[in-house]
This record gives C-alpha cells, sequence and structure tokens, in this order.
C-alpha cells in the first residue's frame, strides 16, 4: 500500500469536511453540462474518494463507475450511495492500473483524483502518462475527460530557495514533497507525500502525447470552476480532453 492510500485511509472520515468540497451540487451541474454524456450513459469517476460525485451523477440517471486506490475512501462512498439509494459500481485499484477498453462514454479525475498524486519513486511523467492513456482507452470514441491537475505557477510562486534546498519543492520535476505525522500515519510513523504541478502548455502536451484532443485548458479551484482563463495563483486547473471519434 503506497503512502497516498494510506493517508486518505486514515483522512477519509474527516474529508468531506473540508472547504473544497462544499460546492459539490453546482460542481455536478458543471460536468453535466460539458461532460456530454446522454442521460443513461457511463461514466468513470477516476479517484472518485468519498463518491460526491459519483453518486450525485448516479441520481442524475448515470452508469457510473467509482475507482480509488483508497479503501477507506470508498467505504464512505459506499455509505454515501446506500443513503442516497444510488447504485455505483465501486473499484478499489491503482490508477496507473485501471482500465477497461472502450466500456465508458465519459471520464473525470477532479480535485486532484489520480493525477499527479506520487508514491515512493515514482517518476512523475510516467506516473500521469499511464493514467492519461489509460482513461482514454477506457472511453469509447468520441468520450471526453473532464480533469484537474495542480497548477505549477502557483507552486512555483509560492516556493523559494530555501525550500527548494530543503527538498520541499523539486524545480527539476515541479513536485512538492511534505511528511505528514499523527491521524493519517501508521503507528506514528511519517508518510512522505510527494504531489506534481502542471503548467497548461505542459499538460495540453501529455493530453495530446495520450491521443486525445484538448477542447480547453480552463482555471479549476474549487468553487470557480468555469470556462475561464487560469490565474497564476489558481491551485487547479482544469483540462477538456476528448478521444478521437475515429480511433
Amino acid at each position: 500500500m503506497n503512502d497516498w492510500a494510506k493517508f486518505f485511509n486514515g483522512f477519509a472520515d474527516q474529508y468531506d469536511g473540508e472547504v473544497f468540497t462544499r460546492n459539490t451540487e453546482a460542481e455536478l451541474g458543471f460536468v453535466r453540462e460539458h461532460l456530454g454524456v446522454s442521460d443513461g450513459g457511463r461514466v468513470l469517476d477516476l479517484g472518485c474518494g468519498t463518491g460526491r460525485h459519483s453518486v450525485g451523477l448516479a441520481r442524475l440517471g448515470y452508469r457510473v463507475t467509482g475507482v480509488d486506490v483508497s479503501a477507506g475512501m470508498l467505504e464512505v462512498a459506499r455509505q454515501r450511495a446506500t443513503q442516497a439509494g444510488a447504485t455505483v459500481e465501486w473499484v478499489c485499484a491503482n490508477a496507473t492500473e485501471f482500465v477497461r477498453e472502450a466500456q465508458f462514454d465519459g471520464a473525470i479525475c477532479l480535485c486532484e483524483g489520480s493525477m499527479g498524486l506520487l508514491a515512493g519513486d515514482d517518476d512523475p511523467l510516467e506516473h500521469d502518462m499511464a493514467i492519461l492513456r489509460n482513461i482514454r482507452a477506457s472511453l469509447v470514441g468520441g468520450g471526453r475527460l473532464i480533469l484537474n491537475v495542480l497548477n505549477a505557477c502557483r507552486m512555483i510562486r509560492s516556493h523559494n530557495d530555501d525550500d527548494v534546498a530543503a527538498g520541499r519543492f523539486s524545480v527539476l520535476d515541479l513536485t512538492e514533497t511534505s511528511d505528514v505525522i499523527g491521524l493519517m500515519g501508521e503507528e506514528g510513523k511519517s508518510l512522505r507525500l510527494r504531489e506534481r504541478g502542471y503548467t497548461p502548455p505542459e499538460i495540453r502536451r501529455m493530453f495530446i502525447w495520450a491521443g486525445f484532443t484538448v477542447d480547453g485548458v480552463y482555471g479549476g479551484t474549487a468553487g470557480e470552476w468555469g470556462l475561464r482563463r487560469p490565474r497564476l495563483d489558481e491551485m487547479e486547473l482544469m483540462i477538456f480532453g476528448r478521444k478521437p471519434s475515429a480511433s
């Protein structure tokens, strides 16, 4: 089990109390408007966490598969689905390994669902390219992906050379590293968490390498989603990609 799975297992009961989870209904409306999946269509929620988007989409009539690396987060998601009377397929899996050939009409990977969450010595590029390739393979031709990544512009502006020297931020691969101790550790041991940020042109190029057509890169900070130009201090970017219909 990697450190991110351990972290989210310990964080599962607190997750829905965080400030960035307060806009679920508006986010569901945004996804329904822009994902382009017909009522009753099949939607993949990769890095579904506690299922707030998966369950909401299922209640709207979509056939949803929610995938997450954390069994603890999925247990909260199952409880949410039961309380809502919603049917969702839950899968505990690493996003770098989960793929179902041409099964989904659309996919979402939101709020740092999988991209950029690195374990151990993961190579940032290979880790995230594997996720993008898996999503593309799992979509039907013409299927759209809506995805969030951390904004590297904000990362760069928030760090200094002392952070680089101390290993808290890497200029070479745009990753932040932090150690977490306590509730989210095991027996008082710390967890080392690495997160990768992206600039807009970089994430656009990665989508193209993975075989997507890029429809746009926008500001993706929770509570401020919209088809607008990203700001430098934006917490997250939002990318719209589409698998070509002929693929």
